[in-house]
């Protein structure tokens, strides 16, 4: 009996902060700002105002919780963008994807290094934490907006992309950090077998879910979204296993199938976006519980991630990616979106409780810069890009559905 309350709490905990966490959505619709901030704020103040929900999650809970979501997330947003419109843009969503990151890391640690003092194995730590932009974050504030041109492809690309990138570079980091014995090569080694292994997975998987669904039918029509996503959560395992990045192996096959017919293609589109939808939320909400706001707001955390937020969004990122678009035919204003809208989110935060787990020096003031970076972010970039999209002749209209 004590076993079944138990379970029964923990159900009713789930479920009933999932449930806030669409009313906390319902009102930053209303008031304009995006919905991971409003949940990372509110669920950091639950966390602060009692002990027992801070303890509630651990940094390995958050891992596995943003694992499931991602998985969603990004297989949802390969499907949104399907194989037509990546072609279109396939150049410089990898260019932006794969060297924009590796770009961004060294200016990100340069700065932290300099200007705040950082050592440089701390400061190469919180640039390759703060390095990839978030699809949850891109995606969501994207959602049901069609953005003209290239520009909102290559976002929504370029934050599907990136994620094994960031993740190679902190593996690699907390690797230099943590063993004597590493160098710059078990980097570049773990990035070209993360990239090369789940890009092939992805597109072979792709191919052969498509032929499946389209050579098997099924008994019941409910049965295929069960069966994508299913697949989803196959492939990703698959592409972990042989030591490739799940992440971008589902973010592939996604793609793939995105604009292929299929039976029952409309109820599968509208599961996963449900499913990521519900991803979202629950990662937003273990996040925001992990965050100390007394530590960060009783030294200088709060601070030192604002100076990184301001360098990143308004000097670091336009560095990087205002040249690296020149070769693309997007106009001025359409380059300018594409900089604004780099967002950072739970991939970030992610890759920065790695260094909490791996306990690398200074863990708790990384994470705590990592979110005051991802707060300023989402609040201040990510509200404003409906704005800042039609200052700079960029149309976002409803998207077709």
């Amino acid at each position: 009996m004590p076993g079944i309350l138990d379970f029964g709490r923990v159900i009713l905990f789930v479920a009933g902060a999932l449930s806030v966490a669409i009313v906390v959505r319902i009102i930053a619709g209303r008031i304009g700002v995006p919905t991971a901030a409003l949940l990372l704020v509110v669920a950091a103040v639950a966390a602060e105002l009692s002990d027992r929900l801070a303890s509630l999650v651990s940094f390995e809970d958050v891992q596995r919780v943003a694992t499931l979501a991602l998985i969603a997330i990004l297989f949802d947003g390969g499907m949104s963008m399907g194989l037509a419109k990546f072609r279109a843009a396939a150049v410089p969503i990898t260019v932006l994807g794969v060297l924009g990151t590796f770009l961004t890391a060294p200016l990100v640690a340069v700065a932290a290094h300099y200007v705040l003092g950082f050592s440089w194995t701390v400061a190469l730590l919180i640039g390759a934490a703060l390095a990839p932009t978030d699809p949850a974050v891109t995606f969501s504030v994207l959602a049901g907006k069609e953005v003209h041109g290239r520009s909102g492809t290559i976002l929504e690309g370029e934050s599907g992309f990136n994620d094994p990138v960031g993740i190679a570079l902190m593996i690699g980091m907390i690797e230099l950090a943590t063993v004597p014995s590493a160098g710059a090569t078990d980097v570049e080694v773990e990035f070209v077998r993360e990239m090369g292994v789940g890009l092939a997975v992805g597109a072979i998987a792709g191919i052969v879910l498509l032929q499946a669904l389209r050579r098997l039918p099924l008994p019941d029509r409910s049965l295929y979204p069960l069966a994508v996503i299913l697949a989803a959560g196959v492939i990703y395992g698959i592409a972990t296993v042989w030591h490739g990045s799940g992440f971008l192996a589902v973010f592939v096959a996604g793609i793939v199938i995105g604009d292929a017919e299929f039976p029952r293609r409309i109820e599968v589109r509208h599961f996963l976006s449900s499913l990521a939808d519900l991803g979202e939320l629950a990662v937003f909400v273990a996040l925001g519980l992990t965050i100390n706001l007394g530590f960060i707001f009783s030294g200088a955390v709060w601070w030192q991630g604002l100076v990184l937020a301001v360098l990143l969004g308004f000097v670091v990122r336009p560095l990087v990616v205002t040249p690296l678009l020149l070769p693309s035919k997007l106009s001025r204003g359409e380059r300018l979106f594409v900089t604004w809208a780099g967002l950072k989110g739970a991939v970030p935060i992610l890759l920065a409780s790695l260094a909490v787990v791996g306990g690398t020096d200074q863990a708790p003031e990384i994470y705590g810069i990592v979110f005051v970076v991802v707060l300023f972010s989402v609040v201040v970039q990510g509200t404003l890009v409906p704005a800042v999209a039609g200052r700079l002749g960029v149309p976002m209209v409803d998207a077709d559905p």
